[in-house]
């Protein structure tokens, strides 16, 4: 009788688990939180002098001790723009291929489960820095970029991602 009851306990607690890991919990997303397809929320997004993007998509998937990221967008003035990388959380530099605005490297930080620093680089020269924060319910993705772009304009921007 003893044992049923420790079989019925056991299989309610694998029960529990495996439903918070199906519905996307905190739980499911420690590890990397980042990891998902974020759609561009203008709505909630903030940029300095009202130069926003019409549109922008990241997917991040996990790759080795890192990721790799794919980033497509609309700039303000119409530029389609594509670029990916992968990299390691190291804070090594890591090349970014395509025609990102930011810079031609990247080198990424984890702070914790949920917060990651990159720091993107032109010509070696420290572009912009960005703050990835992902929310506790893990459907939000902020992402708090300050520096100069490559076209020497300032970048003070706050955009708000929604998971897909």
């Amino acid at each position: 009788m003893q044992a049923r009851v420790w079989q019925t306990f056991l299989f309610m607690i694998a029960f529990a688990l495996l439903v918070m890991v199906a519905r996307g919990t905190p739980l499911a997303q420690s590890i990397n939180a980042e990891v998902g397809t974020w759609n561009l929320n203008l709505a909630k997004s903030k940029y300095k002098d009202g130069r926003r993007p019409k549109r922008a998509t990241h997917t991040i998937a996990p790759a080795g001790a890192g990721i790799k990221t794919i980033v497509d967008g609309v700039s303000g003035d119409g530029t389609v723009r594509h670029y990916e990388f992968t990299a390691n959380y190291d804070g090594k530099d890591h090349p970014m291929v395509g025609n990102s605005a930011n810079g031609d490297m990247i080198a990424l930080t984890r702070i914790n489960a949920t917060t990651i620093q990159a720091v993107t680089k032109h010509g070696g020269q420290v572009a912009v820095t960005m703050t990835w924060v992902v929310s506790d319910d893990a459907r939000t993705l902020t992402i708090t970029s300050t520096g100069t772009n490559v076209f020497g304009k300032a970048v003070n921007n706050l955009s708000v991602y929604d998971r897909q």
